[in-house]
């Protein structure tokens, strides 16, 4: 799988914030998780609906990853959180997909 970052209109990447912002121990757990997602292990992973899937990793606060699937080969990182602001992370994740897919589609993609 290749993991690409979701990017807003304005070129910033929401993962890559909240990823920057982590402690070690934590920036090391989700970078685990990512090897494993890039290695095409979703055993964490589950659906949260409109197409966007939660990767838990069960450490610390309870860290969330949160993306999209672009066809068979390619994850795109929409978000990070923790289990205390899961539904607000959540909401932010859908709406990104949806963003990410429209101009997808203005450029000219599936």
């Amino acid at each position: 799988m290749k993991l690409q970052e979701y990017t807003s209109t304005d070129g910033c990447s929401p993962f890559a914030d909240w990823f920057n912002d982590l402690d070690a121990p934590a920036a090391a757990k989700i970078a685990t998780a990512l090897i494993r997602v890039e290695q095409g292990n979703f055993s964490n992973a589950k659906g949260v609906g409109a197409g966007v899937l939660e990767y838990r990793v069960d450490f610390g606060a309870g860290y969330r990853i949160y993306f999209g699937k672009d066809g068979e080969r390619l994850v795109i990182l929409l978000a990070g959180g923790t289990k205390k602001r899961q539904q607000r992370d959540i909401e932010a994740a859908q709406a990104r997909w949806e963003d990410y897919k429209q101009r997808k589609k203005h450029r000219g993609g599936k």
